[in-house]
């Protein structure tokens, strides 16, 4: 049978953890209890037979006579002539002065303890911890059923616009002649306290009939709370026509840069919508705009329902909490105190309001009328998206093609020494042309590798890495996952690897046989865009959603999954280096002739390499540049700082590469020493939140995860060693073409080594960040402003 405590563990809210009772300390005080009570027994045994000449003790009267007292008391404060029991406690409740909703409770002893310091420490302690639970329930219930009221108005408002679309349409006739509603601009406009995607402007016709109607618009809109840049008072104003014009505002956030485009091509179609050669058709409201807030607003039902859902879980769990740390307390003391407390505890707001169970109702119902067509099974799937089962095949294939890797990595290595193809004497075309393509799939499949041992991690401890990404749950992938597509892409690539040794060894044509890399790469890059649902197609196009964004990342806003692959990215540049080689290699043809150095010795080549090296570094710099424009935070400015210093740091070392000098060498020194420096200070400081010389653990940080604090002084150390593995390029321990090959393979590795170690300790500080402000519900932004500043 699993104890509670661990039960609890499991169960409760990682985010609202420190608002939870303190089951683990108030099992403390009873353990102190329970001690107490034994050395004073075995005290009073060494006097045993003294007490049995004495008989009674001479506090017996004084208990009898407080146990009577006792009774009358509680069967008073109770207003119960039912209740028979003999109440040992009190728990009064008292409103504070400054507010009376809040309540605070306090427990006073009615009868006499033989422990009686240690009983008023724990109940001291057991009346903080419902002060604690009822304080933080009041308060994130007031915050959820405020939101859900201004979600019904939103909804009202989009029910309201989407009326007025479907009558116009029912409306319009297929006859030559002006529109009931002239569209007559729109503009984009763009804000650090909002990314408004757009702004739509209508323009009325002359006709009584079309103002009157427009009035019935925006007077249902502005029952809503929607306000138009013009009202009331404003719309004597006449344009250039004669025509009163109204406009209204709907916020969409740019958070992809489709819609960041869209609001480009907005601002350009403003100068031609403005100044028209001719009346054309247009629409009061933007279909597209529509669909977007009516997205908005299902999400944020979403949202608003798996928070209501955890704050019942958090009312349940915390009374079974107190109804097991109670009834431990009786088994104690020999006392029954649990059933007057819990009495208490179910008069309490956190158990006794039934708002959030209504509003959860609500929700359901208006969620399936207005966003499933009446289909309450479909919006349940919505609402309660169900995580996917672990299944045993995933594993049994997990341990298949790990044992199918093992085997033809060794068959390989045993090929590769009979052929000499690492020999330094033999010819490095397979080096230079062959190579590039398996260490492509070697690196991904590495960090393929980390990445599920950073699910696993993350899982371990608890950590919500689902909603720190936005994932979904119902598609996220798991650790499993992670290692499975692992083990297939290294056994189809060490596969590839053996048929193109046999093929060489057996006498094919070199042309033929060294095109296998090039069509494996093509078969993984068709399976990664694979419209048909397969082989993970939901984590496949997440990805290609992700690496969109990273390319478009100055144009949107920048969300933690996009920065966090960027800085995935960053560790990435060999492969990039390898994929830029490649890509010649086959585009080029050189293929066929084996001239590999055709590509090496262009031109072109070389300053690609230069803007291979720096793209991730450029993205990821751009990401800090919008964040600084949305958030207006300096600190983003100073992680811009940082990429370029590193861009500046690889731009010297690969001209060092070409041009060996003492001046570049003391150029890449310089600012290689600084810009590692600099990312050391990041990571420790700002993406683990370590280095703090005021913490409780020394040189961390006050909230640890992980128990042993050793391993984070240990991981220090190693991000510290595997950040100056660029002294090597510097250094040049080469000797041959094989060496310099597999050196470069070795630091590559490393790197990738080491962002994986890092992703745990950045995800550990995010997710840190969110329990020390009890965030556990995304905050879905709404689309139409209940106020207008900009008018």
């Amino acid at each position: 049978m699993v104890k509670f405590s661990k039960e609890l563990e499991a169960q409760l809210i990682p985010e609202w953890k420190d608002a939870f009772v303190n089951y683990w300390q108030l099992k403390k005080h009873v353990k102190k209890i329970k001690l107490s009570r034994s050395n004073k027994q075995a005290a009073s045994s060494h006097d045993h037979l003294n007490h049995e000449n004495l008989g009674r003790s001479i506090f017996d009267p004084i208990r009898f006579v407080a146990m009577k007292v006792a009774s009358c008391s509680s069967k008073l404060f109770l207003g119960s002539s039912n209740n028979n029991t003999n109440e040992i406690i009190q728990v009064r409740s008292k409103s504070m002065d400054s507010d009376e909703e809040q309540v605070l409770y306090q427990t006073e002893l009615v009868q006499l303890f033989s422990e009686e310091d240690e009983v008023r420490v724990f109940f001291e302690r057991l009346d903080g911890e419902l002060n604690k639970v009822n304080q933080f329930y009041k308060t994130k219930e007031s915050e959820f059923l405020e939101r859900g009221e201004i979600l019904n108005k939103q909804l009202q408002i989009l029910l309201e616009l989407k009326q007025i679309v479907a009558e116009r349409q029912r409306r319009r006739k297929p006859v030559a002649g002006a529109p009931l509603l002239q569209r007559s601009s729109s503009s984009f406009s763009s804000s650090r306290d909002s990314d408004s995607l757009s702004e739509s402007a209508v323009e009325l016709n002359d006709s009584s009939t079309e103002i009157s109607q427009t009035d019935e618009v925006i007077a249902a809109l502005e029952r809503n709370g929607v306000n138009f840049m013009n009202s009331a008072s404003c719309r004597a104003m006449m344009t250039k026509k004669g025509k009163p014009k109204v406009a209204m505002r709907i916020d969409i956030p740019a958070t992809t840069p489709a819609r960041t485009i869209s609001a480009v091509t907005s601002m350009i179609w403003e100068d031609l919508v403005n100044h028209p050669k001719k009346e054309g058709h247009g629409d009061f409201i933007n279909k597209k705009k529509i669909q977007c807030a009516e997205k908005m607003i299902r999400s944020a039902f979403v949202e608003l329902y798996r928070g209501l859902g955890l704050l019942k879980t958090y009312s349940s769990l915390n009374m079974v909490a107190f109804t097991k740390i109670l009834k431990k307390f009786d088994k104690v003391s020999n006392q029954q105190a649990s059933a007057s407390y819990l009495k208490a505890v179910k008069r309490s707001h956190f158990i006794s309001s039934d708002k959030v169970v209504r509003l959860m109702d609500e929700v359901e119902s208006i969620f399936t009328k207005h966003f499933a067509h009446n289909d309450r099974k479909k919006a349940m799937k919505f609402l309660r998206p169900q995580e996917q089962k672990n299944s045993h095949m995933v594993t049994f294939f997990v341990g298949l093609f790990t044992g199918s890797f093992v085997s033809l990595f060794s068959v390989y290595i045993i090929l590769a020494h009979l052929s000499g193809i690492f020999s330094p004497s033999t010819e490095t075309t397979y080096m230079e042309t062959v190579y590039p393509v398996f260490s492509v799939f070697a690196l991904l499949s590495l960090h393929l590798f980390l990445y599920g041992c950073n699910l696993f991690m993350w899982k371990a401890t608890r950590i919500n890495y689902n909603f720190i990404f936005e994932f979904a749950p119902s598609t996220a992938l798991k650790y499993r996952d992670a290692f499975l597509i692992c083990t297939t892409f290294m056994t189809s690539v060490v596969g590839a690897m053996v048929i193109h040794l046999l093929l060489r060894a057996g006498g094919f044509s070199p042309s033929h046989v060294d095109t296998i890399p090039g069509i494996l790469l093509l078969i993984f890059i068709g399976l990664l865009v694979c419209p048909f649902d397969i082989f993970y197609r939901p984590t496949r196009y997440c990805f290609l959603r992700i690496i969109r964004n990273i390319i478009c990342s100055p144009l949107y806003k920048v969300l933690m999954v996009d920065f966090f692959m960027a800085d995935q990215l960053t560790s990435q540049i060999p492969l990039l280096r390898h994929l830029e080689s490649t890509a010649c290699y086959f585009l080029a043809g050189s293929f066929k002739t084996h001239e590999y150095a055709t590509c090496k010795n262009g031109q072109l080549y070389r300053q690609l390499a230069y803007v291979i090296s720096f793209l991730p570094y450029y993205w990821r710099a751009m990401q800090c540049a919008r964040r600084w424009f949305d958030e207006y935070d300096l600190n983003h400015l100073a992680n811009m700082g940082k990429y370029v210093s590193a861009m500046v740091a690889a731009g010297a070392r690969l001209t060092y590469a070409t041009q060996s000098n003492n001046l570049w060498f003391s150029v890449v020194l310089i600012t290689s020493v600084v810009a590692t420096v600099y990312q050391l200070y990041w990571d420790f400081v700002k993406d683990w939140g370590l280095l703090n010389p005021n913490s409780r653990n020394p040189w961390l940080r006050d909230d640890l995860i992980l128990k042993n604090k050793s391993i984070y002084y240990l991981s220090i150390a190693l991000n510290v060693v595997l950040r100056v593995a660029w002294i090597e390029s510097i250094m040049r321990f080469r000797f041959n073409p094989v060496q310099t090959h597999l050196l470069d393979f070795f630091l590559a590795s490393l790197e990738v080594i080491r962002r994986g170690h890092w992703n745990f300790y950045r995800l550990e500080n995010e997710h840190l960040n969110n329990v020390g402000k009890f965030r556990a519900v995304k905050t879905v932004p709404l689309p139409f402003r209940e106020t207008d500043s900009d008018g």
